[in-house]
């Protein structure tokens, strides 16, 4: 035994023969290479082969849908925006590569999932058999073989969609069938990886005047460009082309979708999507709801998302006409809008030629007299300033829209406004087969006052001192005339607002009425519900000129239906009851018995009473003044200005472009700067300052010699004069 030991170990330390492992990947071979006069080594070896034992990896599961994944779904996203941003222009026919991406479908699942539950599932998250499911749908996507509006057979289901479809009996089977229901859980899916595949290919190439439906873009947006714009137009058009939102004809979708998309996949998805046919039941008729005493509080499940709160639930019925209505076309849910923003971009397109053509700049008119028209208006203290003084105007023209409701405003004689009505009606009536009349664009002149987005668009005649020197130097003082552009919220809308949410009634003397939907809440979580309301009332009017007028107002309807609510539900008769115990803004605590508050602040020192916040803007003077920040005649959102930023810095030719002005220029960039530092230190062991060498340096090929050089001569004649003046220093020291 100890001899074949004696044996086997004398072999391995003169032989180097290849010993087979086994790995993940195969069997390799692992050498020992010893050598036979150095005997630590060769024991080294032969313990390590005694204790050597092979090292099984786990092979990856080519079953498992998540090794699919090469990269995150949001970096895949971000390429195509870039991308697209890159070449707008660009005919795009292989959009099913981007179908075949398995990353955006995972991103898909978890926004539909965020929506569904509430909540937001992270990658890790997601179970492997939803993952499967989730790759089911995919293939069957790809393969033709998914049907939108599937009621009973589906490739992936919602992870709360507990029901066995399977086990279901008739009755409820054909009440399914037969009824209207939400959209399934795999048809967001596929519309979801749609919409990120198609908003980034239109967003590079959608006009700079739509507003509704795009990302960066709001109904703020479009008062601040009206503001900034829209300045010195005296006949304005109102346009309502909301009915093309309810729906289009398929050929006419398509061929918009075609224009810039030619792939076959995803157009026959949109087709489908659009012409299968949705099934919705009899809209019945109420039926009388019966008092009952005692109504059982609802409980929520633990995954059904909560409902909005009141105060978002009641913000959201003062949406302004313009933007109440959401397109849903078919099958097609979120790629709807989208959609619908495609179709009209012909009209954005054809408008922003007409404004070209309409634009004639006059001489009297110096603030409008650039090629392009783009000049800054006024001055700098008025920026909407525009002169109305001279026979001879310039004539130009704006645009814009939001949702399928459109605003003109025309510098020029009526007349034109009228031929340009007759062109816009034989071109929607052309393109989108929808008849439209003198009635429906309506010309009205700005002393009328134009109603867009319940903000009021009129004008303001001003006498400015316009002060300016003469030939001579001479100055001269005259009395000008000019006009301001007013964006004011509209009062009578927001009565009618508030009354359709039974705040209040009458219109002349509008008296609040108590909120009993707050009734069984707490004194403090109704204050703060509504607090949160004043606060969203107060960010929608930041531009209208009578933006504290018209929150005031709002805060005393809300104070005057609290009250009312407060009034009924502590028996106290009246408002001014209830205001002289909780003071101006409803502060303070109160009781039901005798009307009488306790000592408030001793009970919530001690912990017995709950914080209460007061109403804000109880007074005129507590509200904000209004947002007059200067907007730039050419905005874009941020999201696109960072992506042009990066396309440009991304781009060789740029940083081309700077090296050769900065050496046209002779600048110097802190990367050379330093170099130069370290390399003038390390050779003349000094610290030498290159700003004083370029100042001094009299030409360009001297700064150079002396910035990179940095010569051994002047850093010698610099130490020797040193030298002497130390020894001067020390002779006169000595004398």
């Amino acid at each position: 035994m100890h001899r074949r030991l004696a044996i086997f170990t004398h072999k391995i330390f003169i032989n180097t023969n290849p010993i087979p492992t086994t790995t993940a990947t195969g069997t390799t071979f692992l050498y020992t290479q010893s050598n036979p006069l150095n005997p630590r080594t060769n024991g080294l070896a032969f313990f390590r082969l005694l204790s050597f034992t092979p090292v099984h990896r786990r092979a990856p599961d080519p079953d498992d849908p998540s090794n699919l994944m090469k990269e995150d779904g949001v970096s895949v996203c971000s390429q195509m925006w870039i991308e697209n941003f890159r070449e707008p222009d660009r005919i795009l026919s292989n959009l099913t590569a981007y179908l075949r991406r398995f990353e955006l479908w995972v991103l898909a699942y978890q926004k539909v999932c965020a929506d569904d539950m509430g909540a937001y599932m992270p990658r890790s998250a997601i179970q492997r058999s939803a993952l499967e499911d989730l790759l089911a749908l995919k293939n069957a996507v790809l393969d033709n073989r998914f049907k939108w509006g599937a009621r009973l057979d589906f490739f992936i289901k919602s992870p709360k969609d507990k029901t066995d479809y399977q086990s279901l009996s008739k009755r409820k089977i054909k009440a399914i069938l037969t009824t209207t229901q939400p959209a399934a859980f795999q048809d967001k899916i596929v519309q979801e990886v749609l919409f990120m595949i198609l908003e980034p290919i239109y967003e590079a190439r959608f006009s700079q005047k739509s507003f509704a439906f795009r990302p960066g873009r709001n109904a703020h947006t479009v008062l601040k460009v009206i503001r900034r714009n829209f300045a010195g137009y005296l006949w304005y058009m109102r346009g309502d082309l909301s009915t093309v939102l309810d729906g289009m004809k398929v050929g006419l979708v398509i061929s918009a979708l075609m224009r810039d998309v030619r792939d076959k996949k995803v157009i026959d998805l949109i087709k489908t999507a659009l012409t299968t046919p949705v099934i919705t039941s009899r809209v019945e008729e109420p039926k009388k709801k019966t008092k009952r005493k005692y109504q059982k509080k609802r409980v929520l499940a633990e995954d059904e998302p909560k409902p909005d709160p009141y105060w978002l639930d009641t913000f959201f019925g003062f949406a302004p006409e313009e933007a109440e209505k959401v397109p849903s076309w078919g099958h097609c849910g979120i790629l709807s809008p989208l959609l619908a923003n495609i179709c009209l971009d012909e009209l954005d397109r054809w408008m922003e030629g007409k404004i070209k053509e309409f634009y004639r700049p006059s001489k009297s008119d110096v603030i409008w007299n650039s090629p392009e028209g783009e000049a800054e208006q006024g001055n700098t203290s008025w920026p909407e300033f525009v002169p109305t003084s001279g026979p001879d105007k310039t004539r130009k023209m704006d645009y814009v829209r939001h949702g399928g409701h459109i605003l003109i405003g025309m510098r020029g004689p009526r007349a034109d406004a009228a031929t340009l009505r007759k062109q816009l009606i034989d071109f929607v009536d052309q393109k989108y087969m929808l008849k439209l009349d003198n009635e429906n664009l309506p010309i009205e002149h700005i002393t009328k006052g134009i109603m867009f987005l319940d903000h009021v668009l009129c004008r303001r005649v001003v006498y400015p001192t316009l002060r300016y020197t003469a030939t001579g130097g001479k100055i001269i003082s005259e009395k000008g005339v000019g006009t301001l552009l007013s964006v004011t919220a509209s009062l009578k809308q927001c009565i009618k607002q508030f009354r359709k949410l039974n705040f209040l009634k009458g219109d002349r003397d509008p008296d609040p009425q108590p909120c009993f939907r707050m009734f069984h809440a707490t004194q403090a979580h109704t204050n703060a519900q509504m607090n949160k309301f004043l606060s969203t009332m107060v960010e929608w009017y930041r531009y209208a000129d009578n933006r504290k007028k018209i929150v005031n107002f709002c805060s005393y309807i809300i104070r005057g239906s609290l009250a009312k609510l407060y009034a009924a539900k502590y028996k106290l008769r009246s408002r001014a009851k209830v205001y002289k115990i909780g003071s101006r803004n409803l502060s303070r605590p109160l009781k039901e018995k005798k009307g009488s508050s306790p000592d408030y602040h001793n009970l919530l020192r001690m912990g017995l009473a709950e914080s209460i916040d007061g109403l804000q803007y109880t007074r005129m003077s507590h509200v904000p003044e209004t947002d007059y920040t200067p907007f730039p005649s050419n905005w874009i959102p941020d999201h696109e200005k960072a992506l042009l930023e990066y396309i440009r810095l991304d781009d060789p030719k740029t940083l081309e472009d700077q090296r050769f002005t900065m050496r046209e220029q002779g600048l110097v960039s802190p990367q050379d700067y330093i170099s130069m530092l370290v390399w003038n230190y390390k050779r003349n062991a000094i610290s030498m300052d290159q700003l004083s060498l370029i100042k001094s340096a009299g030409n360009k090929a001297e700064r150079e010699q002396r910035l990179l050089s940095g010569s051994d001569r002047d850093s010698y004649d610099q130490r020797s004069k040193e030298e002497e003046e130390h020894e001067e220093e020390f002779d006169v020291a000595q004398i």
